[in-house]
């Protein structure tokens, strides 16, 4: 019976033994496994703010503030209508101003970022915004002597619902006191180089590169500056086909230029369109290459 006892004890001591090193033992190698692999991050990426920029002018004796300004869609140079009752508001002072002020011009200048597409005349979509602008002014009685235009980069732009809010800035200052001879230059440059646009047989159709764009805007420019300021878009043909044809063809052309032109803010008005048909051939029309050259439509200013 002892020696059964013995056994028994034995037994005892052994499970109890065994028992608190598994616990402890093996416990903690479940920590240990536990701890070295901790549950990933969930990572969240925030959409970035749409901006909006204010419409604010505060300078030369003129301020005001608001939230509200002319908005675009992407790229697009129309503008977005109606405006707010705000944005009328401080417009309808800053005419006011300018009136009584003759001295004074307000700088426009219209955003656009590198991702957008630019289908217009002008050199860049932030140009394009701000002749739209320049004539949103225009027909609420502003003078656009008084209007300047330019373009800036504005990639920090970012779109809500596919429109940019406040894609443009404005600025009051004085009237440059070189604008005159600035103008006189303009004239001179424009009309030394003027603008010649091609087009393919029995084709009006119309491409502009970089230097035909800034042309454009050096047009506008003018016009905008001078009140008895012309364009005259004249309608050139090789000597291909009937000379009445391509009378009428030259004046198809010239028209279809002048139209282009008015689709970019140009007032139609302000243009002239006739034709010379084939009368004033620039190269022979012998050659290929001489009837191309001969096919143009040609505007200066007058």
């Amino acid at each position: 019976m002892t020696r059964t006892i013995k056994y028994l004890l034995l037994m005892l001591i052994t499970i109890v033994v065994g028992t608190y090193f598994f616990i402890t033992c093996c416990s903690e190698c479940g920590a240990a496994v536990t701890t070295t692999e901790p549950a990933a991050e969930k990572v969240i990426v925030k959409e970035p703010s749409a901006t909006s920029y204010p419409f604010a002018i505060d300078g030369n004796g003129f301020a005001y503030n608001t939230n509200d300004n002319y908005n675009f869609n992407i790229s697009s140079h129309d503008i977005l209508m109606p405006l707010s009752a705000e944005l009328t508001q401080g417009v309808s002072g800053l005419q006011s101003h300018l009136e009584s002020n003759g001295s004074n011009v307000i700088n426009v200048t219209g955003y656009y970022t590198s991702e957008e597409e630019n289908n217009t005349a002008f050199p860049n979509l932030g140009l394009a915004r701000a002749n739209s602008i320049k004539n949103d002014l225009a027909s609420k009685g502003f003078s656009t002597a008084q209007i300047n235009t330019q373009g800036k980069l504005m990639d920090e732009m970012i779109p809500k619902d596919g429109t940019y809010w406040g894609a443009a800035s404005f600025g009051l200052e004085e009237k440059s006191a070189t604008a005159d001879d600035d103008l006189k230059a303009l004239y001179e440059k424009i009309n030394a180089d003027p603008l010649i646009l091609y087009f393919n047989t029995a084709e009006a159709s119309i491409h502009l590169d970089a230097a035909q764009r800034q042309k454009v805007a050096d047009i506008s420019r003018y016009l905008d500056k001078v009140s008895d300021a012309t364009a005259s878009v004249v309608g050139h043909t090789d000597a291909t086909g009937q000379a009445s044809t391509n009378m009428r063809l030259g004046q198809d052309r010239a028209e279809f230029a002048k139209n282009y032109l008015m689709q970019n803010g140009i007032a139609a008005d302000k243009i002239i369109a006739t034709s010379k048909g084939q009368t004033q051939p620039i190269a022979t029309n012998a050659t290929e290459e001489g009837r191309v050259k001969n096919r143009r439509t040609v505007i200066t200013l007058k």
